[in-house]
Formats: C-alpha cells, structure tokens, sequence
C-alpha cells in the first residue's frame, strides 16, 4: 500500500541530469569551445545577448537531455545547478536560440561547418573507410522556407525538406549534411555535395562508396572514376535494366532462395558500359527479403511467372566476385539506422525554423553533437552493443546531482545507486586519460 505522505520545496539547486558532467567533461578534453571559436561564428549585436559558444553548448545539453524542439531547450534554461556546471549566470531563453541562428546564411553555414567538420575528423585516427550516402524527407507542418510539396511516401502531398547526409560507415558518424527543398531529387547538387564532403576528410582514404538508386548518374559514376574513388550504387529499375534480370539464366545459387549473378549494361548517355551485379530472391523461401516485384504485365506476356521473386540490382567498378560486391553493399542498410537515431532521439526534423539557413545551421549542429555522442560511445563506453541516445539518456545521464564546494574545489555530488557507482566512476576515469587526436582503432 502506498504510503500517505506530503510534500515539501527544498532551496537547494537539484540537477535532474549529472550524468551529463561526463559529455561536457569530453567537451572540454576535446577542446571544444577552443575550435569552435576560431570557426568566425556570427557574432551577437548587442552587448546583452548570449555568447554563441553558451547557445551551442545549451543546444547540445538540450538535445543530450530530450529536447525535441526550440521550445523544450527551456529544459538548459530552468536547470540552475546544470547552468552553474557550464559556468553560466543564466540560462538563455528558447527564443535567444532562434535569433541566434537567424544570424546564419548560405555563406556562413559553408564556412563554419566545413572548418568544424575538418577539425573535428583530422583529430580522429581511421583511414580507407566506408563512405555512405543517402537522403531523408523531412515532413513540415508550417510554411517554412523550401519547405514544399515532393517526394513524401508516408504523407504525399504534405510539403518537407529533402537533405542530403553523408555517413561514415566504420565509425558511425556524419560526415556532412545539406538540406535541401522538398522538390529536389536525391541527386540534385551531389557532385558539389561529393566534393565537400571528399573535402572535409581530406586527410583520409576513402575505400568505398555506397549509394542508393536516387544516385544512379553516369555523371556521378564518371566522376567517381575520374577520382578513383571504388563505388558500388543501387540501379533504378528502368524497363532494359528489368529486361536484363528476368531474362538472365546463368543466374548462381549461393544460399537457399538467394540466386547471384552479373552482366554488363551501358545506358544511352553513358560513355561505356558499366560491370552489374543482379540479386534474386524467392519470396516464399525469404520472406522478409529487400528488392522490388517485377510484374509479369509489365515485359512479356509468354515469359515465366516473375512475381516468385524479389530482384535488387547494383552498377559497381569494383572487381571482387559478385557475392562479395553484394555483402558489401548491404551494410549501407545502417545508414538508415543513423536517419532514425538523428530523427528518434535528437530531433533533427522537429528543430525548424522559417529562415532555411538557420534551420541547417541548427541541424548541423545537432549533427555535431550526435557525433560527440558517437565518440563518447565509442571512446568510453566501449560496449558491444550500440546503445541508442535514449538508452543512455536513461541509464547515465538522468542522475539527480547538486553542486557543492570543499575547500575552494568544486564537487559534484550525484545520486547513484550502489550497483551502478563503480560504471559511471570507470567512465569518469577513462575520461582522465581521454585525449585528442584519438584512435578509433582502441578498444
């Protein structure tokens, strides 16, 4: 039975979020607030706004802390205790955070986050890496900038963004992010897009390029080719690249209802034929295999039932056998597990504003700070399995902590229960020898 009980305010400054001295704590080992300066941030006007150093790290602790809106970055705001940690007098209201990336144009955006995104992957040790891109609709209520009617399979007609990302595959990070009006298709400005991404790892090998059928260029094949850069890109089924699948017959078994094999297609704007690698599945024996129906009605009347089966196909200028080409490129699939995370956990789509450029700018650092959140999982937890933000939303940072002070030291005092001390004290340790540049090879 529940006890009868009443209720009573305490003055002291409570916390609801200690665990998150650990991610600023990172910040600080990484020298954060030292690059970020020199990247000629938009300054404030008046003497009396915010410091933008102070709005991004209030960005980040918000979206760390479940924020999924401008409105909900109160959440910094109203924390005194968590204010006095970061060394704030006060908090800045949700509107301040606006304003601030009303400041930020097309120009401002290129400038900022190409030398951030620099800084940040030339101080992270990997190299001959797996480079993933794709695009997302973002679905838009209001009447935003770019914000209109296009590609929206889930709520067609709505109006949305439509932007480009680029993912780093081994590390699990985000290399680059554009967004775009919700007319564009996925291959509007990929070449410029290719190039600044390529750009912001300069310093690194690219091993593979994934795409998926949105990119399906011979000019983007033939700048890849030209770069040297080895791609492996989903087809779009046009009706000779169907013709080519269902009338192939050397077709090989390599596992059960899973048939392989390969030809070689050249398009009628492409200079020369390309190597194609072709998947089939039987659907009764692989239920819940990926690839597109190809009906019957839709070739030849005379030819054999072609709706047992789910076909996937993929233009490469790798030489590698066929099955080897084709495990390779289904790893891309995570690539739509990082969209959901940005999405799920950090909000990405729901932090919008009615200038474009500051809903970018805005979505650029939240890219930023998922991929702090990458490296600390990376870094300090270490575990075999990749939680999600919520999970670690639950198990770490929501610890009630109080600031206190002991002979002119700061102390962080924080409610832990006996069994889950000694973790967060392993990661705060790990965090003492913590350092940039920082090898993603470690365990």
């Amino acid at each position: 039975m529940m006890r009868n009980y009443d209720i009573k305010f305490v003055n002291k400054e409570i916390t609801p979020f200690g665990g998150l001295s650990l991610f600023l704590k990172m910040l600080e080992k990484c020298h954060f607030e030292e690059h970020l300066a020199s990247c000629s941030l938009p300054q404030q006007g008046s003497n009396r706004g915010y410091k933008p150093i102070q709005l991004i790290l209030g960005l980040f602790a918000g979206v760390w802390c479940g924020a999924n809106c401008f409105g909900h970055l109160d959440v910094v705001r109203y924390d005194a205790a968590l204010c006095r940690l970061l060394g704030w007098e006060r908090g800045a209201d949700h509107r301040a955070y606006q304003r601030y990336f009303n400041k930020f144009s097309q120009a401002t955006n290129q400038r900022v986050f190409s030398e951030l995104f620099k800084w940040f992957f030339s101080e992270l040790i990997f190299d001959n890496y797996t480079l993933d891109f794709d695009s997302t609709v973002m679905v838009r209520e209001g009447k935003q900038e770019g914000a209109v009617k296009g590609y929206n399979p889930k709520r067609p007609g709505r109006p949305s963004h439509h932007p480009l990302l680029a993912f780093i595959s081994d590390v699990r990070m985000i290399a680059n992010y554009w967004l775009r009006s919700g007319n564009t298709s996925a291959s509007t400005n990929y070449l410029s897009f290719l190039e600044d991404t390529l750009s912001r790892l300069y310093n690194k090998k690219v091993g593979l390029i994934r795409m998926d059928s949105g990119f399906f260029s011979g000019d983007i094949m033939n700048y890849l080719e030209n770069r040297k850069l080895p791609y492996i890109i989903a087809c779009r089924f046009n009706n000779r690249i169907k013709y080519s699948l269902t009338h192939e017959t050397a077709w090989v078994e390599v596992t059960d209802g899973l048939d392989i094999s390969e030809t070689t297609y050249k398009s009628d704007c492409w200079e020369k034929p390309r190597r194609i690698i072709m998947v089939r599945q039987e659907i009764e024996k692989r239920p819940q295999a990926a690839g597109k129906m190809i009906k019957q009605l839709e070739l030849f009347e005379d030819e054999e039932a072609f709706g047992k089966y789910r076909y996937s196909c993929y233009v490469t200028s790798l030489t590698l056998p066929a099955k080897v080409v084709y495990d390779a490129y289904r790893g891309r699939a995570d690539s739509e597990n990082r969209i959901k995370e940005l999405k799920y956990d950090f909000s990405l789509d729901d932090f919008v504003s009615h200038n474009f450029w500051a809903t970018e700018a805005c979505g650029n650092f939240i890219i930023m700070a998922y991929n702090f959140m990458s490296l600390f999982r990376h870094a300090l937890i270490n575990s075999d399995k990749r939680q999600f933000l919520k999970t670690i939303r639950y198990e770490l940072l929501a610890t009630p902590a109080y600031l206190g002070k002991v002979k002119d030291k700061h102390i962080l005092y924080l409610a832990r229960s006996l069994k889950t001390r000694q973790a967060f004290l392993n990661i705060w340790e790990k965090l003492k020898d913590f350092s940039m540049p920082y090898s993603t090879e470690k365990s």
